[in-house]
Parts: C-alpha cells; sequence; structure tokens
C-alpha cells in the first residue's frame, strides 16, 4: 500500500439502538474502543492518510481519535445524510485525493489490517472503478446482495427489502466496505442522489454509476466474513467481543502460551504474552499487561496494565499498574494497586494490600498487612498485620524500611518514619520515631497481670465460669504435687 492510499472510516452515527449516553464506536471491546481497532487495522496498511467522519457527540469522538491517531484528518458531518454525503465530507475535509480511497466502518472492531492490505490489492490489481468487500454466508438475511451476471461482473448490490425471491437466494453479501479509484470518486460523489424513502445518499449507488459508465466494478469474498460485522447492539457487543476473545486466546495458545481454561479467560488486544506463560481458569489479562517467560498466573486474577517477570506466581490476585520481578510470588487474595513494585524473588501474600510501595529483591510482606507509600528493601521481611500509616488526615507520607530488616507482627508504621539497615522491631509496636541501622524498636510496656479480674467483673458468665473451673483444675494440680 502506501502513499496512494486514503483510507476513510465513518464513524459519524449516533448508535442509538446501544441506548447508552456513550458513543457507538467509543464502547470497548478487548481493551480497545471498537474505533481503536479499525483504526489499528488502518494503520498497519501505512496509508498516505486517515480521513475519520465524525458527527454525533464529535468532540468526544474527536478527541479520541486524536489521542489513537494524532495525523488523522477529521472530516464533520452535522446531519447524518448517508453514507455518500459522509464520504463527500471526508473528501472536502482532504482537499484533493488521488489513487485508491478505501471507505471502512467505525463500528467493525474484527476487521485486521492484513484483510485491508488484501481487498485494496485486489482492487488496484484490477484496475477497476469500485471494488467491494463482499462475503460467502448461509444465510445472508439481512444483507445487501452482490448480484454478478454471466462472466461474473458484478452488476449491483440489491437490498434486502428490495430483491426478488431470486436475488434473495444469492449468498454473496456486501460487507459496506469499498474500494475506489479516488478519479472515478471525484466524479461519482456529485451524482448520487437521495431519491430513496429515507432521502439520503447511499454510496453503493456508485456502484449503478460505474456501470452505466462502462467502468468496471469488482467483488472480492473475504475468507473470514464475520471481520465485517458492525456493531449495533449490546447483544451484538457481548457476542463480538466473546469472539474477538476466543481468537486472541488461540493465537496465544498458539504462540506457545498454555491457557488451561480458554472460556474462563479473558486476555486483551495489547496484552503481550511469552513463550511458555500458564494461565489457570478465571485469568482476566487486561490493558497493556506484559507476561514473561515461565511465569503462571492463576487461578482467579485480574490484571490490568501489569508487569510480570519470569517464572512469577501470581495467585487469586487483583492487579494494577504493577511490576512483579522475576521469581516473585503474589497472593492469594493479594491486591496490588497503582505504583506496587516487587522486587526478584520477592514476596507480597495473602490478604496484602500495597499502594505506591516498591518492595525489593527477596523482601516479603507474607501476611495480613497493608502497605501504602513505602520503601521495603532487600531482604527484609514484615511481620503478619503490619499498617504502614500512610496518611495523617492531610497529607500522604513515606515509610522506608531498610535492607535485611525484621519487624514482627501487628506493627504499626506512622509515616514518616525510617527503620534501618538490619533492624528490628517488637511484636505490638508502633514506630513513630526512626529505629537506627540494627536497632531493636519497642514501644509497649511491661505486661500486667490483674487475678481474678474475670470472676470480679464477669460474674455469672460463661467466661467467670470457664475461669473458675481452670483454677479450681490448677489448685487441684498444685495440691497434688505438694502431696506427693
Amino acid at each position: 500500500m502506501g502513499n496512494n492510499l486514503t483510507v476513510v472510516v465513518l464513524a459519524a452515527g449516533g448508535g442509538t439502538r446501544m441506548r447508552s449516553k456513550t458513543m457507538k464506536v467509543l464502547h470497548p471491546i478487548a481493551g480497545r474502543t471498537m474505533i481503536g481497532h479499525v483504526l489499528v487495522a488502518a494503520r498497519e496498511m501505512q496509508p498516505e492518510r486517515i480521513v475519520a467522519v465524525v458527527g454525533h457527540q464529535r468532540e468526544q469522538v474527536a478527541g479520541h481519535i486524536r489521542e489513537l491517531e494524532p495525523d488523522a484528518v477529521l472530516a464533520v458531518q452535522d446531519e447524518q445524510l448517508g453514507t455518500g454525503h459522509a464520504v463527500r465530507m471526508a473528501v472536502e475535509a482532504v482537499g484533493d485525493v488521488s489513487g485508491t480511497v478505501l471507505v471502512a466502518y467505525g463500528d467493525t472492531p474484527l476487521l485486521e489490517g492484513a484483510s485491508l492490505r488484501w481487498f485494496a490489492a485486489e482492487h488496484e490489481a484490477s484496475q477497476g472503478a469500485v471494488s467491494i468487500l463482499s462475503g460467502i454466508v448461509d444465510n445472508p438475511f439481512g444483507y445487501g446482495r452482490v448480484l454478478r451476471n454471466a462472466e461474473g461482473d458484478v452488476e449491483a448490490i440489491v437490498e434486502e427489502k428490495d430483491a426478488t425471491p431470486a436475488q434473495r437466494e444469492v449468498r454473496e453479501i456486501n460487507s459496506g466496505i469499498l474500494a475506489f479509484d479516488a478519479e472515478f470518486l471525484l466524479e461519482a460523489l456529485p451524482r448520487i442522489g437521495n431519491d430513496n424513502a429515507k432521502g439520503e445518499y447511499y454510496l453503493t449507488d456508485a456502484i449503478g454509476i460505474a456501470r452505466e459508465d462502462g467502468l468496471t466494478v469488482g467483488a472480492y469474498p473475504i475468507d473470514d466474513v464475520m471481520q465485517t460485522e458492525g456493531v449495533n447492539d449490546r447483544a451484538q457487543l457481548a457476542r463480538l467481543g466473546a469472539e474477538m476473545n476466543r481468537r486472541i486466546v488461540g493465537r496465544w495458545m498458539r504462540d506457545g502460551v498454555t491457557v488451561m481454561d480458554p472460556a474462563t479467560t479473558w486476555i486483551d488486544a495489547d496484552v503481550t504474552l511469552e513463550r511458555d506463560v500458564t494461565v489457570l481458569p478465571g485469568v482476566q489479562l487486561l490493558g497493556a499487561t506484559s507476561v514473561a517467560e515461565d511465569a503462571v498466573v492463576g487461578p482467579d486474577c485480574t490484571l490490568k496494565d501489569c508487569e510480570i517477570g519470569p517464572g512469577a506466581r501470581v495467585v487469586r490476585t487483583h492487579g494494577e499498574l504493577a511490576v512483579i520481578g522475576a521469581g516473585a510470588a503474589v497472593g492469594p487474595f493479594s491486591y496490588l494497586r497503582p505504583g506496587t513494585t516487587l522486587g526478584a524473588g520477592g514476596k507480597i501474600g495473602g490478604f496484602v494490600e500495597t499502594k505506591n510501595a516498591s518492595i525489593g529483591d527477596g523482601a516479603k510482606v507474607p501476611h495480613l498487612s497493608y502497605v501504602g507509600d513505602a520503601e521495603i528493601g532487600e531482604g527484609t521481611n514484615i511481620g503478619a498485620g503490619t499498617i504502614f500509616a500512610n496518611y495523617d488526615g492531610v497529607r500522604k507520607h513515606r515509610t522506608r524500611v531498610g535492607r535485611q530488616a525484621r519487624t514482627a507482627s501487628n506493627n504499626t508504621f506512622v509515616a514518616p518514619v525510617e527503620i534501618g539497615d538490619g533492624a528490628a522491631t517488637g511484636a505490638g509496636t508502633v514506630v513513630r520515631q526512626d529505629v537506627p541501622p540494627g536497632a531493636l524498636a519497642v514501644s509497649s510496656g511491661p505486661q500486667r497481670n490483674i487475678e481474678g479480674w474475670a470472676l470480679d467483673r464477669r460474674a455469672g458468665t460463661p467466661q467467670a465460669e470457664a475461669a473458675e473451673a481452670a483454677l479450681a483444675d490448677r489448685g487441684d494440680a498444685e495440691q497434688g504435687v505438694a502431696e506427693s
């Protein structure tokens, strides 16, 4: 393809059947919007330009297109007067076109760049005025039929409602994706009328104009006709989403990834997986997540925009914008919030929540802890039930724990505070001041036992009865020892 190709993406329709405040082409499938998938396919053709036609909610749609394709030309169709009118707006926005103009739709998320390249190449090789990307289907109901003459040349497209019984038997359908010789398109667009029930300008009328002028019209059936299927409502959105996921999962399995249960595995389009990754049941890999060689994810994980290192193991974990180092272990029931980094060989264990935390190589937070706004050094072990108290009610503060430190259970680190290399803390300690390297920090006073408290203060309760019985047993045992 290249510099003599213009791709027009139609994205002006309202999509009322979606029944949504969100514009139809902005609904997501596999981590991208529908129009995002189409723009990726168009970009793979390396065209001279991409022109997107916007209309309904154009500020929202145009802004999204600008994010994905900054160099795209935006054409505005204020009134939706049909596909012919939309393409006319696209041509006017460009000013001039030459070579090939390919027209696609923003609501066909399964469309692939390789298919568009093949179609454009067939069109250019034919040197025809118009080419139709068609498909052969078992049940063509509802689609426009491609009508050919005895020689196999395309004569026309007839819509379902206008077709004769014989024409309805034709199984070759029009996908709506068309390729034009630019010179013919510029000449044909002003000749397209709107003398129809809807008063709209239909781009497909250019086919009849080409035939009237004695020009060649071709139709090229795509093997994978589902690529051309559009989305009109939520049910179709779900069906095509499931189909895209099936294709993505299948591709990764063919590339050497073990997916134990494809039916419960969801992988977004921009996820990357290396060979010998294992994905267990109930896993969702979303956004730009990457998983390196020999890592095992699952069961029951949701990871979005995460980086999983080689040989890491992640079990029953929810993570977002987190980095997990090589050979590290996470889970089960861990919550990794944005800014979490776990070093090589490190561990984030069961019922641990982390946020904006850097946990060094070989460091461990094994049990029942909250680690927020923290730095934990290499080889350090954080005791069970530890809280990094990072918020003073106004601002967030950081806690720093040095290398090879050992903190005991049920600690609270009141930030900002620093625990030095090789330091330790006692069980139940509340750390409010820095702990020097190698020091032991304790904050609780000596234990004091008030004998008989339960009998005095809880008389008549099961607690007091249990205490009384235990004291009697202890008295009997002591008496027995004394007699012996």
